[in-house]
């Protein structure tokens, strides 16, 4: 049991799940429930995705600056400062933003940028959508190498098989071992046990402590650039206004880079440095999956910001700016708080258990 929804003493749900948090090289720090539920990692595979672009030569054959980097990785509410960043890159690599396949349905995720397009008689376009700047990296790795553009998302495409391949590297794992399946912007998706996610996730905080033998080691200095990217532009990886990946990034500056996936999937990558109570630790990833999928969000952002507390990365002054994601309230129509969600676990320090 990981949260419970509490209205006035009574308890009216539960959500259950699993977390793990493991060091670079796979070895399980804390961990509540099954360490390998299978999970989709949905938007959560953005990050090592985009490594396929960056790896080809894209960062210097198009000039991409951070943002555009980090807008790439991310699940954006589609505000106009995504739009805009994103039609400026369009605009100097000659690609229409037409060709985007993303759809349009329930976007944009910001309220009240959808209310402005809604009151202005505007339709969103695909641009407004959440993926537009994932599906952007692909367009522009099919520019840099010639490839016909349109279908770029089947399957086939040699976009996706050069997605699959470096996610697979990042995984340290073969191509042929994936399992894949359709995400809901149309492009693949990639599942993985929860441990493995993790382990991918404490890569992306410090590519440069992989051993020189280590499958992974070859991508650690593109892997180093997504990191710094969505670190310096955590509004460019969701938006501005009530989205946890961006909110928990400022309120740790330089220390978290955080990317949520679907049906209740959450990742952190823990930077090396201090922890709470004293003393540092080395890099670490954390995976966490609510089993019902979230409860429109609720179950996990309350988990995630215990879980990064009771991680030792989160307290004080940076605990206190993510309160409503760590006890998500539901209001009356007045405003008056009328129910909470409340963590209600504690994660087992496995390095100790084992001695």
């Amino acid at each position: 049991m990981l949260v419970r929804q509490v209205r006035n003493g009574v308890e009216e749900s539960v959500h259950r799940g699993d977390i793990v948090e493991v060091d670079v090289v796979g070895r399980t720090i804390r961990a509540l429930g099954d360490p390998e539920h299978v999970a989709n990692l949905r938007s959560a595979a953005k990050p090592f995705a985009l490594l396929a672009l960056i790896e080809a030569g894209g960062v210097r054959e198009f000039e991409l600056e951070p943002p555009e980097l980090a807008v790439m990785t991310g699940s954006h509410s589609g505000e106009d400062l995504h739009v805009r960043t994103l039609q400026a890159m369009f605009r100097r690599t000659g690609i229409s933003q037409a060709m985007l396949a993303t759809g349009t349905e329930g976007m944009p995720l910001d309220a009240l940028t959808a209310a402005r397009l809604a009151r202005d008689g505007e339709r969103p376009g695909e641009i407004r959508h959440m993926c537009s700047g994932y599906h952007a990296a692909f367009l522009l790795l099919a520019r840099l190498h010639g490839w016909p553009a349109d279908e770029y998302w089947l399957d086939d495409h040699p976009t996706q098989m050069a997605a699959r391949e470096v996610v697979a590297r990042s995984f340290g794992v073969p191509p042929s071992k994936l399992v894949t399946s359709l995400d809901g912007c149309g492009v693949p998706t990639f599942a993985f046990p929860l441990r493995a996610i993790a382990r991918a996730y404490a890569f992306l905080a410090d590519p440069e402590s992989v051993r020189s033998d280590d499958a992974r080691a070859g991508l650690a200095g593109s892997v180093a650039v997504v990191r710094d990217a969505m670190l310096g532009h955590p509004e460019m990886v969701g938006g501005t206004r009530e989205r946890l990946d961006t909110s928990a990034m400022k309120a740790l500056p330089g220390r978290l880079v955080a990317k949520g996936g679907a049906e209740g999937l959450r990742c952190f990558a823990i930077l090396p440095g201090p922890r709470a109570k004293g003393g540092s630790a080395a890099a670490s990833g954390l995976a966490l999956k609510v089993e019902d999928g979230g409860a429109n969000e609720r179950a996990a952002s309350a988990a995630s910001v215990e879980s990064l507390v009771q991680a030792g990365v989160l307290d004080g002054q940076a605990l206190r700016v993510l309160a409503r994601y760590h006890r998500p309230m539901a209001a009356d129509p007045h405003g008056r708080p009328a129910a909470e969600a409340s963590p209600s676990f504690e994660l087992a320090p496995m390095r100790e258990l084992l001695g």
